[in-house]
């Protein structure tokens, strides 16, 4: 069932790595316009409006990942050379992006990906420069006025703008004084204040907790528009006391210049094209959203999050706002977790000791959370149990589950086709469905009861799937109706011009 793949998509979807070349082709996002027009991905759109129809266009492109990147400009009553751009994942542009050939399939760039991505142990610190053209433009005091920028209103039923989606925070550990990034949405309220959603036990969680500990408000920067991979370093799930910013020069082989931002001190990066600086104070929370979020459904109504008092804005001439907003699944925003987290999953079964896992996809239908897919050679009763148990409570799998499915090598786990037929042919829903109570949820998940989220219960249950030719009858399982490898070669080099 498992697709033909040749030659360095085949060695890199195996795992067994290669010898492909490695570069990150642009500096800043203005760089990374360039490489894409290069490539014939992106497409521009002059006059569109914030208050509706650059959020419609988002949402058209989003789905498809053949869809260009679109880059906004002359949107009506924002500053006048200011920009968005929207749809940076997908096509060839998001192998572009993390620095790898073009014509690498979605299994070979993410195992790519992971391959050269080591979360800590390649680390090239930032280096601090006195200027940058983030200080081309600065707004203080009375001057400030984030209503300038051409902020998208993205969802028909958002409670208001989001300046911040493709954005990460900045911000600095009292107690150790590491520095960390971390992507989290923002919702403008007025000219100088904006609304964050930080979830639970992440960073910039953690970090104003001890702040507030201490009596003092968090000093924050947020990167509103910046180059690519330094915002895809913010979202992943990197150890603590490590900084993105470390893993992002690591990964680009040089430090990223940054300059002290000039109220908070904090780096920023020399060349983002829009900054925002202020201070968190825990104690005061205001409405925020709802927002259409990454499981495809609003957030609930009555929701409060800290609000961020703006004390510095910082952008370029002609600022462009980087927007990666969610929506229904699959998305952007789903293709762009499934290729960055899913070979991890395979890292963290074998971790745990888990034998024979041959392959792993974390699904874009599922937000690379909802649905976890694993291929195992089998070895011994229960295996799969094994596998899937561990999948679903794993680092990368414990956070929002909702069903994982392990099922034979034979069968290609990133193709949702394959993985559902095998599911309904080789499981039976009596013996071979386990269920798991009390897993890690999340705040968005539409499933969860309004009380038990008004409270702060936080669980979800979890499916695991034996979707596994039965182990100890095997040898007697109906035979697959497929040609074989040959037959099907054959095939395609004579009738391959039928499917063109």
């Amino acid at each position: 069932m498992v697709g033909e793949i040749a030659g360095a998509e085949a060695r890199l979807a195996s795992g067994k790595g290669s010898n492909l070349k490695h570069q990150i082709p642009y500096e800043d996002l203005r760089d990374w316009i360039t490489e894409a027009e290069r490539l014939g991905e992106l497409r521009h759109i002059n006059g569109a409006s914030w208050q509706e129809e650059i959020g419609m266009a988002a949402e058209l492109v989003s789905h498809d990942d053949g869809a260009p990147s679109v880059l906004f400009g002359k949107v009506p009553g924002a500053l006048k050379g200011s920009r968005v751009l929207v749809n940076i994942f997908g096509g060839r542009r998001k192998n572009m992006t993390l620095g790898f050939p073009t014509d690498l399939g979605k299994v070979a760039l993410s195992n790519a990906f992971a391959d050269i991505y080591h979360g800590n142990e390649k680390l090239i610190a930032p280096r601090t420069v006195e200027d940058g053209p983030i200080f081309e433009n600065v707004m203080r005091g009375n001057d400030i006025n984030l209503e300038i920028f051409p902020t998208p209103h993205w969802h028909e039923n958002d409670g208001g703008r989001y300046i911040g989606t493709g954005c990460y925070h900045i911000t600095r550990d009292p107690e150790t004084g590491s520095i960390n990034l971390g992507s989290y949405r923002l919702m403008l309220k007025d000219k100088n204040t904006v609304a964050h959603n930080v979830l639970p036990g992440r960073h910039a969680d953690l970090h104003l907790k001890k702040y507030t500990a201490r009596a003092e408000r968090m000093p924050v920067a947020i990167v509103v528009g910046g180059d690519p991979l330094t915002f895809i370093m913010g979202g992943r799930d990197i150890p603590e006391g490590v900084s993105e910013y470390d893993v992002a020069g690591g990964l680009r082989g040089k430090p990223i210049d940054v300059v002290s931002a000039k109220v908070t001190g904090l780096p920023i990066p020399a060349n983002a094209e829009i900054v925002i600086e202020g201070y968190v104070d825990a104690n005061r929370m205001e409405p925020e959203g709802p927002f259409g979020d990454w499981t495809g459904t609003y957030t609930e109504k009555g929701r409060v999050n800290p609000v961020i008092d703006v004390e510095a804005v910082y952008y370029r001439n002609d600022p462009i706002l980087l927007g990666f907003a969610p929506q229904r699944l699959p998305d952007e925003y789903s293709r762009f977790r499934a290729i960055v987290r899913s070979p991890f999953l395979k890292k963290d079964l074998e971790a745990a000791g888990v034998p024979g896992v041959t392959a792993t996809w974390c699904h874009e239908v599922g937000g690379s959370r909802m649905l976890l897919a694993v291929a195992i050679e089998q070895r011994y009763v229960g295996h799969a149990r094994q596998a899937g148990h561990v999948a679903s409570m794993c680092r990368t799998g414990v956070d929002a589950n909702r069903w994982v499915i392990v099922t034979d090598s034979d069968v290609d786990v990133t193709n949702l086709d394959e993985l559902i037929y095998a599911a309904l042919t080789r499981a039976d829903p009596a013996e071979d469905f386990d269920l798991i109570r009390g897993g890690k949820a999340q705040k968005s998940d539409p499933r969860l009861p309004p009380w038990e989220r008004e409270v702060g219960n936080l669980v979800n249950s979890r499916m695991i799937i034996d979707a596994c030719i039965p182990y100890h009858w095997r040898d007697d399982f109906p035979e697959i109706n497929q040609p074989s490898a040959d037959s099907l070669k054959r095939a395609r080099e004579k009738f391959g011009h039928l499917l063109d």
